[in-house]
């Protein structure tokens, strides 16, 4: 057991970004690695269990798929684990009836009850956009409006994004809606990245294998200020917490969307035949259903149940678990003044991941983020000679 008194290198979190940095540290420096996370398990937000009453994968934390375009993400990653096939396909309901997400041909065309083929749909799209007339989209309600006009903006967008945020879609920053792609053709794939899937054994069992090193030392259910006070002043930190709670809210709080999801088992082999389901209409309190079976078709799962769970958004306070990041104006200023306050007041520790720097992250962006971490420590060591 590593001692805190001789802890030289100390991750808070047990996450992605926690957790790649301690593998690399470990493995290529040869280093002890102190991991705490005031969970009660690895893994943070990606982690997963198996259902004990259906054997089913579960996501605790809502979907998570990994997929990327990076090649060096792709073959850290698969040190760790095989993935299976899984390419994600969302439907969304509106109006009692389901649609392909995002949105592409298929929804268009049967929205609009059309048969058009990709080059009329993308005149057609536009048309619809150019009646809004909207030249510079200042804000997320603008900006949809401006890519795909006013009936797809409201059937699909409206309803959903205002349950997500609970704030007026005028006062939204606009990037959150380009993260969702709009197709003229047929692809039903969510993300368009090469490399997709999910751990054939799981989650836990990935993060089980990336903290397995025998110089990292992990201790669940410990939090950032239960040992602080007894690190030594040259220990090396990784902190993957929210900035404005590592400084006990000194300049006010960050605003983030937390989430409840509830669970329930169904005597049916299947209850809605796909991994996700959105719900686009206002008056559904929930945003979207996830039914686990449908991410590991590879797996024997029992025929007579199912596990779904449904995903409410909700304010968050202090708590609760913060997700999404609301990126407003005033909530980047804040942000930055926390950077610099992290800069003059705790220059020993590097901040990272979803919490660390205020950003809604992909998974494999997580990765990515994280070797790079680990390259500029890489780099530095050797510039010092250590």
């Amino acid at each position: 057991m590593l001692s805190l008194e001789s802890c030289k290198y100390l991750v808070v979190g047990s996450g992605l970004w926690g957790s790649v940095l301690a593998e690399r540290i470990a493995s290529q420096f040869n280093e002890k690695v102190l991991v705490i996370d005031r969970r009660a398990h690895s893994g943070g937000n990606c982690h997963s269990e198996l259902d004990e009453e259906t054997g089913i994968e579960c996501h605790v934390y809502g979907s998570h798929i990994f997929h990327t375009s990076d090649q060096r993400v792709w073959e850290y990653v698969r040190q760790f684990c095989s993935f299976n096939t899984y390419r994600h396909r969302v439907l969304t309901e509106f109006g009692g009836r389901l649609y392909q997400m995002p949105i592409g041909l298929a929804t268009i065309n049967s929205y609009y009850h059309l048969n058009l083929k990709p080059y009329e749909a993308e005149a057609f799209i536009a048309a619809e956009a150019a009646l809004e007339d909207i030249e510079s989209p200042s804000n997320l309600e603008e900006k949809g409006l401006s890519l795909i006009g006013r009936p797809l903006y409201e059937a699909f967008i409206k309803g959903y994004t205002a349950k997500q945020w609970n704030l007026p879609l005028n006062e939204l920053p606009a990037d959150i809606i380009t993260r969702l792609p709009v197709r003229t053709n047929y692809n039903p794939d969510y993300f368009d990245d090469f490399w997709q899937g999910l751990p054939m054994d799981g989650y836990g069992a990935l993060f089980d294998k990336l903290l397995s090193h025998p110089n990292i030392t992990v201790q669940l259910g410990v939090s950032f200020a239960d040992i602080r006070g007894s690190l030594p002043v040259h220990c090396r930190i990784f902190h993957s917490g929210a900035l404005d709670d590592f400084f006990d809210y000194a300049l006010g709080a960050l605003a983030w969307r937390s989430l409840r999801f509830e669970k329930e088992i169904l005597p049916y082999a299947d209850y809605q035949g796909n991994a996700v389901v959105n719900q686009a209409d206002i008056t559904v309190p929930y945003t979207r259903t996830h039914e686990y079976r449908h991410y590991h078709p590879e797996r024997p799962y029992q025929r007579d149940k199912t596990v779904i769970v449904r995903e409410y958004p909700e304010n968050f306070a202090r708590g609760k678990e913060a997700y999404y990041p609301v990126n407003r104006p005033e909530d980047l200023r804040r942000f930055e003044q926390y950077r610099q306050l992290a800069a003059a007041r705790a220059p020993n520790i590097t901040f990272g991941g979803r919490l660390g720097s205020y950003a809604y992250v992909d998974m494999d962006k997580t990765v990515s983020e994280a070797l790079e971490t680990f390259d500029k420590l890489a780099a530095d060591r050797t510039k010092s000679g250590a």
